[in-house]
């Protein structure tokens, strides 16, 4: 099996190092954690080069590279901690609207999107890590809408909102730069099963509570009888559960993109305080308990590596991926958690001083360790799939 990376993909990811090494300063990390946790300078120099189109179809001003470019993208902006929509913006708002929307809703809201001029996200995380693909949120046909007689959860049919449309209710908390959003892909529990709403913060009973999240841009955002037409809805209505989870799949391998270049961008930083740190006449990497703790920590970070891909090649291959997904998630919250607790002992006392930049690499891989489900929900899955197969 050939591992490399295509060189278009390397050719972009360099490009965004470059870019975020030469303009992502110490002053602009600290500026924009005391903020909303937005670089938007950054956001601008990032859209020109044309790192936050290139993947994306060529019907949005994109180069059509496609889910493993993004991947090397995220890996460059967690190795950078960079304080960017990405994620929720490009690989899940704009790639969704690509692969279900309509014409219209990709003038709107994806070509924008795609050349950073408006921001977008989606609502996917549940309280309890309850599964997205069954959200809390619910939406119910308005007056002239489908009637009680329509398709329910389990007996799921064609059914399609009349002129008076759907009433969106429910909170959705932890949604990724909803304060910044310009559109909010919002799962929610219809007469068809699951449907994707396209909720606007201006829309009349939409309110965005700001939440602080490891210094990143998250809010709360309540739905209060939102009213919402046809054109509001991304795909179908029956269609509702295969977005939920491909927008669920690939949350969770971009989590998975972001963790590696976290980590191994962490353990490098120890590394070098390690070689340089003297104790003892001696630099403390030199003692074998700091070293094989460096060692432990670089046999995670390549597992990490090899589950991400893995999960991202295999998914955006159309392959069987769920399974490889929560393997690869498994190991970026339990190999991630062991990674970032070495880089602060190692560090000592430097290692949660604010001034020192190391404490952003811990709480970014906190965060992408209990995003979407942590270690114990991956086992859980993948016993399940295991127990399915028996």
């Amino acid at each position: 099996m050939d591992f490399s990376q295509d060189e278009a993909d390397r050719e972009l990811a360099g490009l965004a190092r470059q870019i975020l090494t030469d303009r992502l300063t110490a002053e602009r990390l600290r500026s924009a954690e005391a903020g909303d946790g937005f670089d938007p300078a950054l956001w601008a120099d990032l859209a020109g080069a044309g790192i936050l189109s290139a993947a994306l179809p060529e019907s949005l001003g994109g180069a059509g590279l496609g889910l493993l470019a993004q991947c090397s993208v995220l890996t460059e902006l967690g190795r950078a901690v960079a304080p960017i929509p990405y994620l929720p913006s490009v690989v899940l708002g704009a790639g969704a609207l690509a692969r279900f929307g309509t014409g219209e809703q990709q003038r709107r809201w994806a070509v924008p999107a795609a050349s950073g001029e408006v921001v977008l996200t989606a609502a996917l995380a549940e309280e309890d890590g309850d599964d997205p693909r069954a959200p809390s949120a619910t939406a119910e046909p308005a007056a002239g809408g489908p009637t009680a007689g329509g398709p329910t959860a389990d007996k799921p049919g064609a059914a399609e909102p009349g002129a008076g449309g759907w009433v969106l209710s429910g909170v959705k908390t932890t949604v990724p730069a909803a304060p910044l959003a310009d559109l909010i892909l919002v799962p929610a529990a219809t007469p068809p099963g699951v449907t994707v709403f396209l909720v606007t913060p201006a829309d009349e009973g939409v309110t965005v509570q700001p939440q602080r999240v490891t210094g990143d841009s998250a809010g709360r955002v309540m739905l209060d009888g939102v009213r919402l037409g046809a054109d509001r809805i991304l795909g179908t209505p029956a269609a509702g559960r295969e977005i939920a989870g491909w927008l669920l799949d690939r949350a969770t391998v971009g989590l998975c993109a972001l963790q590696l270049g976290v980590v191994e961008r962490a353990l490098e930083m120890t590394a070098e305080y390690a070689r340089n740190r003297v104790q003892f006449g001696k630099p403390i990497g030199g003692f074998q308990a700091v070293a094989q703790r460096l060692a432990d920590g670089y046999i995670d970070v390549e597992a990490v590596r090899l589950t991400m891909w893995q999960a991202a090649w295999q998914l955006s291959a159309g392959l069987p991926s769920d399974t490889a997904i929560a393997t690869a998630k498994f190991w970026a919250a339990d190999a991630g958690h062991r990674v970032a607790h070495t880089a602060v002992h190692v560090h000592g006392g430097v290692g949660i001083d604010m001034d020192y930049p190391l404490h952003r690499y811990f709480v970014a891989a906190k965060s992408c360790e209990f995003t979407l489900g942590g270690a114990t929900a991956q086992l859980r899955r993948i016993g399940a799939a295991l127990a399915s197969e028996g």
